[in-house]
């Protein structure tokens, strides 16, 4: 691999590895299916319940109207609820469900198993080489997180 071809290459593989689990998982997912951003958002609510609707725009890197339409569609297949925020009665306070929570772990634990049973298909060496670059590509993505908030 040449190292000017490096970047496109790791980003291609990410890409790629990402899209994968999401088509092997989706068909086995009850309905309604969740497009990505609406995943993404469920996820950020979860681990932090009670995120305003434009902070968790601003953590997803998307307009405000974006996420208050992701927001009404997840609230409608009742995966989300809103609630007044004490501190400006103007802004909702967005948590997540039961059934939010329960759908979340259905997808991690699919995840871990698809993801588990390939890496058993792995060459050890292979599966220490992921293993071993695991800090760096969560640094990548810290790096990445930064970069945006800086622009």
């Amino acid at each position: 691999m040449e190292p000017e071809t490096f970047p496109e290459e790791l980003a291609d593989a990410l890409v790629a590895v990402q899209r994968l689990i999401r088509r092997r998982l989706r068909p086995q997912m009850s309905d309604p299916r969740l497009r990505g951003a609406e995943v993404e958002l469920l996820r950020l609510v979860v681990t932090r319940p009670g995120i305003r609707i434009s902070d968790a725009a601003k953590e997803l890197y998307l307009a405000g109207n974006s996420v208050s339409t992701l927001v009404n569609q997840l609230a409608r297949e009742g995966y989300l609820t809103r609630e007044t925020d004490p501190a400006d009665r103007r802004a909702a306070r967005l948590l997540p469900t039961p059934a939010a929570e329960a759908r979340l772990g259905e997808w991690r634990e699919r995840r871990a198993d698809l993801v588990g049973r390939q890496l058993a298909r792995l060459a050890e060496a292979d599966q220490e080489a992921l293993r071993a670059a695991l800090p760096a590509l969560r640094q990548l993505a810290v790096n990445l997180h930064e970069e945006a908030e800086d622009s």
